[in-house]
């Protein structure tokens, strides 16, 4: 079983956490209240408690939901478009990708609450009572984390944002943008300064709380993003490599021998590898809308003969489709490496009564015939001649048959624990860090430096694991081999669908290329300026303006 959820659903009118940078007062009378809690309840043990789990229910506004998934994966070299779903100008960078789209106004809302709520609790830790001085000292730590962990989310998407270290009481509309500079100084300046107060340790006791490993893990990402920055320093690498290198030798991670394993739900989900998570229940009243990860990589196989939509198949909204590029170059290799076998489903069975079908996609046939259980849908992964798939009693779904509703599925985030077959709110655990992420951070960080040999090492570690048994030397690669190239489609084979892949081109300098080359839906479309997010528009109604009248808050270049 799971543990004890930290996260609650808790509202704290009094730390302002409702209120949005340069929101109205109007805006902020028109929320909903949904408990009217005394501003001086923070200092209650109870009231502090709260407000600190409250801050860590903001990772949930990203990761694990739609609105994450369509930031993230949306529009790479490695998914487009699929037939159905909202927000598609994230894949096709076109007119539809603008600053009133819904999700880009909520990850900035409530990425801001997050913000404010962190503020709220660092600044007024000192005055609590009835909280021992180390309890107040180790959650001002975790507030350091999550406020670095949200304003790197926002100035990853959006650029500069505006920069707040301390609690916003009243409503406003003076707002500015900081250099990319200032964010990664406060970024940085707010892990460092959390580590020593952190646990010290591979999970925490209350699990889910920030720990010195996923500071040190995050500290390695920030440090490795900002080497291709504007903002870069003869030292980034180095102190990536660095922190990469304490996460793994400091604290007793280990890959799973079995890569399929990492994503086994249920009490599977704490397991060696993983360095931080984001919490989700199967309690309804804590779960909020849930993990939805499990509805977006399906292929329409719920209207195919002898098929019909069940809990364990889950519900396929077919946002994202694996680009050619995805399933032939990068998991090209499907004798020695067990990743694409264990990232996609490739046999559906019967699970309707049977009988006598005519609704084929399977041009080698006119009708099949199924009875309850037979395998209905097998996807190969290869061309196979008419010959070989008229040979089979089901329907063989190849290359040359995928379209916008019928490819490869992903399976790291199917849900079959939901209690019924339409249920949306999923309650698996979202991995944020990993350890095989943590090697694949340091290879990169040693490339970089031309340490050729020690990223070798570490990427290996993370190809061997994908073997299959007995494959594991040939799996292995020599430092010969060791190209950047051949690192992006190691993340890519090892991290898909992980919310990471629209960053790491983005930190590459070559999301535009890459969607050009790989990516036919977004490559009429995508320019250089779409390494940045539009900023939402109601920021920008929402900012007073400066003297000459021109927008107190700037939209991006291009939108």
């Amino acid at each position: 079983m799971k543990p004890t959820y930290l996260y609650k659903t808790f509202s704290v009118l009094g730390l302002s956490a409702l209120l949005l940078t340069g929101q109205s007062c109007k805006d902020l009378l028109d929320e909903k209240v949904i408990s009217n809690i005394p501003d001086d309840y923070m200092g209650t043990t109870a009231g502090f408690n709260s407000a600190v789990n409250a801050a860590y229910s903001t990772l949930r506004s990203f990761y694990g939901t739609e609105r994450g998934i369509s930031m993230t994966e949306y529009g790479t070299d490695l998914y487009t478009t699929g037939a159905d779903g909202s927000f598609k100008g994230f894949h096709l960078y076109d007119s539809q990708l603008i600053g009133t789209v819904s999700i880009i106004q909520e990850l900035w809302e409530e990425t801001y609450k997050g913000i404010n709520t962190c503020n709220a609790v660092i600044d007024r830790a000192p005055s609590i009572t009835g909280v021992s001085d180390a309890i107040k000292t180790q959650r001002v730590a975790e507030m350091k984390f999550l406020r670095a962990h949200y304003y790197f989310i926002l100035m990853q998407q959006f650029g500069g944002v505006d920069l707040r270290l301390t609690e916003t009481v009243l409503p406003t509309k003076k707002t500015s943008r900081a250099s990319e500079d200032e964010m990664y100084k406060a970024i940085i300046a707010d892990l460092e300064a959390a580590l020593p107060a952190l646990e010290n340790k591979a999970k925490s006791a209350d699990y889910g709380r920030a720990t010195k490993a996923a500071a040190e893990h995050l500290l390695a990402k920030v440090y490795l993003t900002k080497a291709t920055s504007s903002s870069k320093a003869a030292d980034d690498y180095s102190k990536a490599a660095t922190y990469a290198q304490n996460v793994i030798s400091n604290y007793g991670f280990k890959l799973l021998p079995d890569f399929a394993s990492v994503f086994t739900q249920g009490a599977g989900e704490i397991n060696d590898e993983v360095v931080f998570a984001v919490q989700y229940t199967p309690d309804a009243l804590t779960n909020g809308t849930g993990n939805t990860l499990h509805l977006y990589f399906g292929m329409q196989y719920d209207v195919q003969a002898g098929m019909q939509r069940d809990i364990a198949y889950d519900r396929p909204f077919k946002r994202l489709r694996p680009t050619t590029y995805a399933l032939e170059t990068v998991f090209k290799d499907r004798v020695n490496d067990s990743r694409y076998q264990k990232t996609f489903r490739s046999t559906w069975l019967c699970n309707t009564a049977g009988g006598t079908f005519t609704n084929v996609f399977d041009n080698s046939k006119t009708s099949v015939t199924f009875k309850p259980g037979d395998t209905t849908i097998y996807i190969p992964g290869v061309e196979w001649t008419v010959e070989q798939r008229k040979a089979k009693p089901y329907q063989v779904l190849v290359p040359s048959l995928y379209n916008n509703s019928l490819f490869p599925t992903l399976v790291k985030f199917m849900d079959p624990l939901r209690p019924d077959k339409t249920y949306e709110p999923g309650s698996r655990d979202y991995l944020a860090f990993r350890l095989a992420d943590t090697y694949l951070i340091l290879s990169e960080a040693l490339l970089a430096q031309g340490k050729v040999a020690d990223a070798t090492t570490a990427i290996n570690m993370v190809r061997r694991r994908a073997a299959f048994p007995g494959k594991e030397a040939a799996m292995e690669i020599k430092a010969a081999d060791m190209t950047m190239e051949l690192l992006m489609e190691e993340r890519g084979r090892e991290l898909l669908g992980e919310q990471t892949r629209w960053l790491d081109l983005k930190r590459w300098g070559n999301l535009v290329d890459r969607v050009k080359k790989y990516n036919p839906d977004g490559a009429a479309n995508i320019k250089p300026t779409h390494v940045l997010r539009p900023i939402p528009q109601t920021q920008i109604d929402r900012s007073e303006k400066t003297p000459d009248g021109s927008a107190g808050f700037p939209q991006n270049p291009g939108y």
